[in-house]
């Protein structure tokens, strides 16, 4: 278990679990629908096995892509701890139980579940084709709070949209940033990408772009749901957090970029979501 552990990078779930947590205590405390350990527990399964299919269905197909990459030679299939084959087998396993977990929660998460499940596996494909990568890595990840709330609630509503707006906007953003590392890389490999495709100072500007569209997202509920002051003080962490970041990694200094993509964007979403649990026990309590 240790090795497909490190195959699937548990780390990274820390920017989509927050904002799944953020979409199933909205559907509990902003509708009828009753708060149930049963669903909570299927949603953070159906997050696991989510997130293991396509990340491991990313290390398998950029397998040989991984293994030029001085950056990347040393994951796990390159370096020969996971055989391909293993990690096929891997994937397979956790979309069946994706898809099972989700018959469980209602219809409407079983019926969507392939849908879920062509998105988070299609972006491995996406950067051999197009640039905008980065924003269907980011659609993967926003599937996490209106996914959480349509298990609570069963149906979709404005607020948990704008939730997985923020997250889509948010992720792709970071994301750029981080593709920064490989933009003569990617380049070279005919590899598609913002970085190498515009250059490093026009990804950062496209970076910015999409953090202000996140921001305007992430102030937007303030205008549909009453909130506390503590949800406030969320909104300009998380803010603070994307400026940060981009005050770190400059067109002609990219040494930070592992600190602004994991560190910053890590509390950011952590801290929000803690944010937005404590405002929502305060209004309900």
């Amino acid at each position: 278990m240790k090795k497909y552990f490190s195959l699937v990078l548990f780390a990274h779930s820390v920017f989509a679990l927050p904002f799944a947590m953020i979409g199933f205590f909205l559907g509990v405390t902003t509708t009828e629908s009753p708060f149930s350990w049963y669903k909570l527990i299927l949603v953070l399964l159906c997050m696991v096995f989510a997130r293991n299919s396509a990340m491991a269905f990313n290390r398998y197909l950029d397998r040989n892509i991984d293994a030029k990459n001085p950056r990347t030679k040393m994951r796990d299939i390159p370096a020969g701890k996971v055989s391909a084959n293993e990690a096929m087998i891997f994937v397979i396993i956790n979309c069946v139980l994706f898809a099972i977990t989700t018959y469980f929660i209602n219809p409407l998460c079983f019926y969507l579940s392939p849908v879920a499940l062509f998105v988070v596996l299609f972006y491995s494909y996406t950067k051999r084709f197009t640039a905008l990568c980065h924003l269907v890595l980011g659609l993967g990840l926003a599937l996490a709070p209106i996914g959480a709330y349509i298990a609570v609630t069963g149906h979709f509503a404005l607020v948990p949209v704008l939730y997985s707006l923020t997250v889509l906007f948010w992720v792709s953003g970071f994301d750029i940033i981080y593709a920064l590392q490989d933009e003569e890389f990617d380049r070279e490999e005919k590899l598609h990408s913002i970085p190498s495709a515009l250059g490093i100072k026009n990804a950062l500007n496209v970076s910015v772009l999409l953090h202000v569209l996140s921001a305007t997202c992430v102030i937007l509920p303030v205008f549909f749901t009453s909130f506390s002051w503590v949800y406030y003080v969320g909104i300009v962490f998380f803010c603070s957090m994307l400026i940060y970041q981009h005050l770190l990694v400059k067109p002609n200094d990219i040494s930070k970029v592992n600190r602004a993509f994991q560190t910053l964007n890590g509390y950011a979403s952590v801290v929000f979501a803690v944010c937005f649990l404590i405002d929502a026990y305060l209004r309900h309590k």
